[in-house]
């Protein structure tokens, strides 16, 4: 007769060192971020952590996480795509032409924009998908067709200034209810609600692993994880309410990130994704339609294209032909830095915002020190390399 109780076979229990080397690259990106903006802060002075320099790092890196979230899904279905960036420039061109020249209202502009993306989005996804054209083919002529189109709406010159409504989904922030003086009330009480919620949800997903008898991380480590969860949260959270409170576009990325992750971690479809990327063929097999899949992955990255672009253009407050350039690499490169796989099958929403925060950090600090913008492509290219090459080796060592 085994000597193991029930209970241990229903909750198995392991340690914090070996559940730190089971989830080595989430972790290890979570600290290499932590690192980085330690590292940061030390060598200029404070100036990383200032209110308004924080504020200006979420704006400045808004759309490279939101379009994120799309790149993870395509890539993690195996495909790739090299067109966002020129997506980007030319919704901000149609949104110009809407709201500016045209007049329309910001309201029925901005959907007309997500769905001219999703539109984008659908006919490349439609040869990639239906008639087996590589993606990185599909995709690279996009980019060169829509910079094209591009300058063409624009005829070289920048369109602009957009209506003061259109700018605040780039350059808003929350409103205020309650007089509170120098801090801002709506902010300081969303920062003290959002950990609770976060912590709530986590003890709830650890209690339900428990009750189908799967793995979860050590107690001390469980709490010592979510205690410095909600510490950063609380302290990024009171120094933004202290200048001007929470961006907008801060708003729109928290709850996209929301929603991308409940659907890639508790809905069908997502799943479906992640077994696409993993075996296409078995996935085939099953009865899934991957060639649907594959196309509706291309359509919403087309719609979070279009929402980038329209923040892009509204927080430079023009549309410019050049916008959008060199934005797909950056995109990319967290998507991998944040732990997804180039064979696909493999990503998570979480890393991914954390490499869109990786380069956008790195971006940030080393412009304060003075850094030329050839060394900080050299520096942002080594990490890419690194990162995929400790993706790699794990691989390799498994």
């Amino acid at each position: 007769m085994s000597s193991t109780t029930p209970a241990t076979e229903e909750h198995p229990k392991v340690s914090i060192a070996t559940y730190i080397r089971g989830n080595l690259r989430e972790y290890g990106m979570l600290i290499a971020l932590v690192a980085i903006m330690v590292f940061f802060q030390i060598y200029t002075g404070g100036i990383l952590f200032k209110p308004v320099n924080l504020t200006n790092l979420v704006l400045q890196n808004s759309f490279i996480v939101i379009m994120a979230l799309g790149m993870l899904l395509v890539i993690v279905a195996g495909h790739i795509d090299l067109s966002v960036g020129s997506i980007v420039g030319f919704i901000g061109a149609i949104a110009a032409i809407m709201t500016v020249q045209w007049q329309m209202n910001f309201v029925i502009a901005g959907i007309l924009c997500l769905a001219i993306g999703g539109i984008i989005g659908a006919a490349q996804g439609y040869w990639i998908a239906y008639h087996r054209i590589p993606s990185f083919i599909v995709t690279l002529a996009g980019m060169l067709v829509f910079r094209g189109l591009t300058l063409f709406v624009l005829n070289g010159k920048n369109i602009g200034p957009f209506p003061r409504d259109f700018q605040q989904i780039s350059i808003g922030f929350l409103p205020d209810f309650i007089d509170m003086g120098e801090l801002h009330s709506t902010s300081l009480l969303l920062t003290i609600l959002i950990p609770a919620v976060l912590f709530y949800m986590a003890w709830r997903r650890r209690k339900l692993n428990e009750s189908h008898g799967l793995e979860v991380e050590p107690f001390n480590f469980f709490l010592l994880q979510n205690g410095i969860i909600a510490a950063a949260i609380l302290f990024l959270g009171y120094m933004l309410s202290s200048y001007k409170g929470l961006p907008n576009v801060l708003v729109v990325m928290l709850i996209l990130i929301a929603l991308y992750t409940f659907v890639t971690t508790r809905t069908t479809i997502g799943r479906r994704v992640y077994a696409m990327g993993g075996n296409e063929k078995a996935t085939k097999l099953s009865g899934i339609n991957t060639e649907r899949l594959s196309f509706l992955t291309f359509v919403n990255m087309g719609v979070l294209a279009g929402l980038a672009g329209m923040i892009v253009a509204a927080r430079l407050n023009s549309a410019t032909p050049r916008a959008g350039t060199g934005f797909e690499l950056d995109v990319i490169a967290a998507c991998f830095i944040g732990g997804a796989s180039a064979s696909g099958g493999v990503g998570k929403i979480t890393g991914a915002v954390i490499g869109a925060f990786i380069m956008g950090v790195m971006n940030n600090g080393m412009s304060i020190v003075g850094l030329g913008i050839d060394f900080q492509q050299m520096v942002k290219g080594l990490v890419l390399l690194a990162a995929v090459f400790f993706d790699v080796y794990n691989k390799n060592k498994a």
